[in-house]
């Protein structure tokens, strides 16, 4: 009997089922294997090339370090995770274009990234109008806020969400700290970008809520080399410390040249700076600089009882001694983001499935969830989640970054 025959014979005795697999094997052919799951697709899209690829690149390491972690331990709910990459080249149009081939060639179910905030805001149109929930790693707040604030129209973030802390909480942080030390006329020297732009928003919305006078402000491009001529300006205005709202290498230009002038002002950079490539580019100019930082920077220094500090643990072992990142990429406080964007959506979809509106609720109506960067409780109207408690005060000294009251 041909091989086709033994087939046909066991369909009519009804057992084709159990049969055709051991028929199979018999004629030295592989039996079926069950079908593996359907994998989650999450697209992920940094600025792995141009000028700010020294934060993208690390970011997008770290969201495959944490894929890894949870296909390893099962996936969600059984289904492997499928990362789907892009690279924006910190280009907004490229963001637009990577975003719009993540839903309608990859079929996506969810989001994260870009690198920078100017990225968030020329992509959201295309967020809110595909319904595809997105979890920012960028810094500045326009990309979940939503209305009208003066002359800015910030349309709708109902999609939307980020990792890292809001700007206005690092501006209270910042603040906060000036009035402890009675630092009450302070200058701005702002990058002309996004993220320079709602810095200087918060700075001078805040201020008067902390007794806090702004008697300066100046302007620079993100690309510029030199900010000496700002400084000076600023200078001249007689302020008890400067605040720098940049991302990147002009903070650590900024640095230098407050140094070189001689300046003795405190300098206070944002919460996007501290960072070890911070230090090695200002050199002995970083020193007594002061930044809001998340606690990974520090900590080792946080009590046992920090939720925080176990996470923060396992984080950096994987980070440093597993994948050995750390050698190329030190550990930032951009480290975390793109850990903390995949945490919240691996928890939603554990919860709910992946159906992009669903994990949208849930993602809103997450709490009390423990991740590098704080402790998130969202909510309708706080699509980040994170307080000022998740922050700390950081100033180079030595060398190296250390936590300052």
């Amino acid at each position: 009997m041909n091989f086709a025959s033994m087939v046909r014979a066991a369909c009519r005795l009804g057992v084709a089922a159990l049969a055709v697999p051991a028929l199979l094997l018999g004629a030295g052919l592989p039996a079926p294997t069950a079908q593996a799951a359907d994998p989650v697709k999450i697209g992920a899209f940094f600025a792995l090339s141009g000028p700010t690829a020294p934060v993208g690149t690390p970011t997008k390491l770290v969201a495959q370090m944490f894929v890894d972690k949870v296909n390893k331990e099962g996936g969600i709910n059984g289904r492997p995770i499928e990362l789907v990459l892009g690279d924006t080249e910190g280009d907004p149009t490229k963001a637009v274009l990577t975003f719009k081939r993540f839903v309608s060639e990859e079929k996506v179910v969810a989001v994260i990234g870009p690198t920078r905030t100017d990225e968030g805001m020329a992509v959201k149109r295309q967020i809110e109008s595909s319904g595809i929930p997105t979890v920012m790693t960028v810094g500045g707040d326009p990309v979940i806020m939503e209305g009208k604030l003066g002359n800015m129209d910030f349309g709708t973030a109902r999609s939307v969400f980020k990792s890292p802390q809001r700007s206005s909480t690092a501006v209270r942080k910042v603040l906060g700290y000036l009035k402890k030390h009675d630092l009450t006329k302070v200058a701005l020297l702002l990058s002309g970008d996004n993220f320079g732009q709602d810095g200087e928003r918060w700075l001078r919305s805040l201020a008067p809520e902390y007794g806090i006078e702004i008697v300066g402000s100046e302007q620079f491009k993100p690309t510029d080399v030199d900010m000496k001529t700002q400084l000076t300006a600023l200078a001249g205005k007689g302020p008890q410390a400067v605040i720098c709202w940049t991302i990147g290498p002009a903070g650590a230009l900024v640095s230098k040249n407050h140094h070189a002038l001689g300046l003795t002002m405190p300098l206070l950079q944002c919460h996007g700076l501290p960072d070890p490539a911070y230090i090695k580019l200002a050199g002995e100019a970083s020193e007594g600089d002061l930044m809001p930082a998340t606690k990974l920077m520090t900590w080792e220094a946080l009590p046992d009882s920090d939720p925080q500090k176990k996470v923060i643990a396992e984080f950096v072992r994987l980070y440093r001694d597993e994948y050995r990142y750390d050698a190329q990429y030190p550990i930032n406080t951009h480290s975390g983001y793109a850990w903390d964007a995949l945490l919240l959506l691996v928890e939603a979809m554990r919860k709910v499935g992946t159906e992009p509106a669903r994990v949208r609720d849930a993602l809103e109506a997450t709490k009390g969830l423990v991740g590098v960067s704080g402790v998130f409780t969202l909510g309708p109207q706080d699509h980040n989640g994170l307080g000022e408690d998740s922050m700390v005060m950081l100033q180079v000294k030595g060398g190296k970054f250390v936590t300052v009251e």
